[in-house]
C-alpha cells in the first residue's frame, strides 16, 4: 500500500511541477531531438504525471478495499492510470489548439462610427472614441476640416496603428 500511495503522491508532485515550471522540465532534454513530437504529446509531462498518480491511488484503493493482492491492484491502477493519461492527453491537445481571434488592425476601423473627445483642428490631430470588438478605444484622429468635441464621426482610413482619418457624420 505504501508503494502505491508513494506513486500517487509522486504523480501529484510531478503534475504540480509541470504546471508551475510550464515546459521547463520538458525542455531539459530538448537538445537530443530523439523524442521530438513523439506520439503528439502522448508522452508529455502532464500525461505521465496523470498516469503515475492514478496508478498509485487506484492501486492503493483496490488494495485497501478488496482482499486482492498487489498484482491485481497494480493492474487496476494501470487501467485507471491509462484512462487518466488519455483524458489528460485529450484535454491538453484541446487546450493547445484553442486559438484566439486575431488582433484587430487599423484597417478594421474603416467604416466605424465614433465621437470626438478632443477637438480636431483643420489638417491637425485630435482624439476620437471608437467601439472596436466591443471595447471602447481612443485613437488619434486627423480630419481635413475642423471637427468640434462631441461630434459624431466616421472613420475613412487608418493612417497608422494608432491614428485614423475621420469625417463628420452628415445628418
Amino acid at each position: 500500500m505504501t508503494v502505491f500511495l508513494g506513486l500517487g503522491i509522486a504523480g501529484i508532485v510531478l503534475l504540480t511541477l509541470s504546471l508551475l515550471l510550464d515546459g521547463v522540465l520538458e525542455g531539459l532534454f530538448g537538445g537530443a531531438g530523439a523524442l521530438d513530437g513523439l506520439f503528439d504529446g502522448l508522452l508529455s509531462l502532464p500525461v505521465i504525471a496523470g498516469f503515475v498518480s492514478m496508478l498509485g491511488f487506484g492501486g492503493a484503493l483496490v488494495l485497501g478495499t478488496t482482499g486482492l493482492g498487489a498484482g491485481p491492484a497494480a493492474v487496476a491502477g494501470a487501467c485507471a492510470g491509462t484512462g487518466a493519461g488519455w483524458v489528460t492527453w485529450k484535454l491538453t491537445r484541446a487546450l493547445m489548439r484553442d486559438q484566439t481571434a486575431p488582433t484587430p488592425r487599423g484597417t478594421d476601423l474603416v467604416g466605424t462610427a465614433g465621437s470626438v473627445v478632443t477637438a480636431i483642428p483643420a489638417d491637425g490631430y485630435g482624439e476620437v472614441l471608437l467601439h472596436l470588438a466591443g471595447q471602447r478605444v481612443k485613437y488619434a484622429a486627423r480630419s481635413a476640416t475642423a471637427v468640434a468635441r462631441g461630434t459624431e464621426i466616421w472613420v475613412d482610413a487608418a493612417l497608422s496603428p494608432t491614428s485614423v482619418a475621420v469625417r463628420p457624420v452628415e445628418r
